[in-house]
């Protein structure tokens, strides 16, 4: 069944197309939400309450991008949302200009290492990082979800980047 049709039958509260949306997003979205809180207990609320926003709202999605990129949108904020409930917020690094990019080419390290690394990361940095990174996110975009500057925003990515050479370096 198309997104279109899918979409349409789940405004309409079929339950089965609803199953079938969950289905079809879950793995990618639980992935990613693990991804910015760190913690199995916290991803699955996240997902959960991500999905329930889902349904919820299906009915205002414009289709002005795909329905996983808006789905991915809902599931990362609700996931940021729970981690600052859980956490310690961060204290904030101080502006600064990035000063060069690091070569990640010559780290040749398995998957699970990196993912590993990642993880223990501090939330501020793990959160900038994943969105940046791995989301293609911009720091504007950042900013205005964290509540940060993007100054801030940038600064998170840098140390998180110089906290992961160190880290990945010395295996």
């Amino acid at each position: 069944m198309s997104d279109q049709h899918l979409i349409q039958a789940c405004i309409a509260n079929d339950r089965r197309a609803q199953h079938q949306l969950y289905e079809r997003y879950k793995n990618a979205m639980y992935t990613l939400a693990y991804r910015i809180t760190a913690d199995f207990e916290l991803a699955g609320e996240a997902l959960q309450d991500a999905f329930l926003n889902v349904f919820r709202h299906l009915g205002s999605f414009e289709g002005k991008s795909t329905l996983g990129a808006w789905i991915k949108t809902i599931v990362v904020r609700e996931a940021v949302r729970k981690v600052k409930r859980k956490a310690i917020p961060f204290d904030p690094l101080p502006d600064f200009e990035q000063s060069g990019a690091l070569d990640w080419g010559a780290l040749k390290l398995e998957a699970a290492y990196l993912e590993q690394a990642i993880l223990n990361l501090p939330n501020g940095f793990r959160q900038v990082f994943i969105l940046v990174e791995l989301e293609g996110w911009s720091h504007a975009e950042i900013a205005d979800l964290l509540g940060i500057s993007e100054g801030t925003s940038r600064s998170q990515l840098f140390h998180a980047k110089r906290r992961l050479q160190s880290v990945l370096t010395t295996l």
